[in-house]
């Protein structure tokens, strides 16, 4: 069964910086382009960010751009996003999932693999 894990997530105050982490099994990351999505409660799907097999990264959410930093360690087949000056609107669960080898746009319906994910509360 070919899926992530996510981690990393949890409950932390305005401001704060965490690091997410997405391991992949049952299949290597290598030729993968790999992105994080997230969904806020009572909200659709919305792409954060994607990274190619190149080390390249897009940011997809404008609210995040600046803030975040996505990188890939193919070693440990995981791919890592993290977040920075956390703001109470990056509340969400935060998922991560594949596609080809390149970065071809935010549409959930075209990734796969996603795993369950990680739930990230910001709140003071």
């Amino acid at each position: 069964q070919t899926q992530f894990v996510e981690s990393g997530g949890g409950l932390v105050q305005p401001g704060a910086t965490l690091k997410l982490s997405c391991a992949a099994s049952g299949f290597s990351i290598e030729d993968w382009a790999v992105a994080w999505f997230r969904q806020a409660p009572g909200k659709a799907p919305e792409g954060v960010a994607c990274i190619d097999t190149n080390n390249g990264w897009t940011t997809y959410e404008t609210s995040v751009q600046g803030r975040i930093t996505m990188t890939r360690d193919n070693a440990k087949n995981t791919v890592f996003l993290q977040m920075s000056s956390l703001k109470s609107e990056d509340t969400a669960m935060y998922y991560c999932a594949a596609r080809g080898l390149h970065c071809l746009g935010s549409h959930p319906e075209d990734y796969s693999s996603w795993g369950q994910g990680t739930l990230v509360t910001v709140s003071s």
